[in-house]
């Protein structure tokens, strides 16, 4: 969609009602309103995320905020990586019209009562090593779809679990937004792209490519015929050992809706989602396997 709303630089908003009157007066000639929610630090996969919402919408929203309440005590919120002039300069990139980075007095003005949990989804992978993660996603993701109201939401299937947990969320809570999911974007030698990936040294950035080398190993070898989840997940075992600063939180093969663990001999689809520290940076990946990719799969 093209309309003239988003020409120029984005717009830096930074309460919640400054940006309520500004969207209301684009509902109110027609505009179509998408999002995309962020904790900044943006990189291309951002930027693919952005691209998506303005082709489907007319007016796109970007949420810059490291949200405290998904961060445990001993993890990584003082030093999660922010960089708002690079952040805008993105979003200019891609005709954002709204980048809305409000402070943490904003958002949560006082203790809240109030928490939204998917506990079914959000118990298994990320969520044995991060109890709280996933309650505090999404009561700030439903915070921001009740600011934003948006028409369409885009989010990257790197954070598959994430994915899986706001859609069943936005079923549940009957939100009228629809959500979209897209591929996870990697850098030319394979690394996922992530914001935490600013913290990663010379020595453990090069380390940390075992990630995605595990991973397509054993998708290859589940598109040759291998339906064992012990050897596929073997492969990627060996390969993250490979690397001595590579500490391994999970390695899991579960469906690719339910998040549900899968039998030992896997059917024709399913994901690989892995955790692991690499130095004292945490990173997540994923793979789809998915045999209609193999070879000589009938279409």
């Amino acid at each position: 969609m093209t309309t003239d709303a988003s020409s120029g630089p984005p717009r830096l908003v930074r309460t919640i009602a400054e940006l309520r009157a500004l969207l209301g007066a684009h509902r109110r000639q027609g505009h179509r309103i998408g999002f995309v929610p962020t904790m900044g630090y943006l990189h291309a996969g951002h930027v693919a995320l952005m691209t998506e919402a303005r082709a489907r919408t007319d007016v796109v929203v970007v949420s810059i905020f490291v949200n405290p309440t998904q961060f445990a005590p001993n993890e990584d919120l003082a030093v999660y990586p922010r960089d708002l002039p690079r952040d805008l300069a993105a979003c200019a990139g891609a005709e954002v019209a709204y980048v809305f980075h409000p402070d943490v007095a904003e958002m949560y003005p006082s203790p809240g009562a109030t928490v939204v949990q998917v506990p079914s989804l959000s118990r298994g992978l990320c969520g044995r090593s991060r109890p709280s993660h996933f309650a505090g996603v999404c009561t700030v993701v439903s915070k921001l779809f009740n600011i934003v109201q948006p028409d369409v939401a885009v989010f990257g299937q790197k954070d598959y679990q994430q994915l899986a947990v706001i859609r069943q969320m936005v079923r549940d809570l009957d939100f009228p937004v629809e959500i979209v999911g897209e591929p996870t974007m990697r850098e030319a030698d394979g690394l996922a792209m992530s914001s935490r990936n600013g913290n990663l040294t010379p020595e453990t950035r090069q380390q940390a490519l075992v990630l995605s080398r595990g991973l397509f190993a054993a998708r290859d070898r589940f598109l040759a015929g291998e339906r064992d989840q012990a050897a596929l997940c073997a492969v990627i075992e060996d390969t993250l050992r490979s690397a001595p600063l590579v500490v391994i939180d999970y390695i899991e093969v579960v469906d690719a809706d339910s998040l549900e663990a899968m039998p030992e001999q896997l059917a024709d689809r399913a994901v690989i989602a892995i955790a692991c520290k690499v130095g004292p940076t945490r990173l997540i990946d994923n793979i789809l396997l998915d045999a209609a990719q193999a070879p000589g799969a009938t279409p």
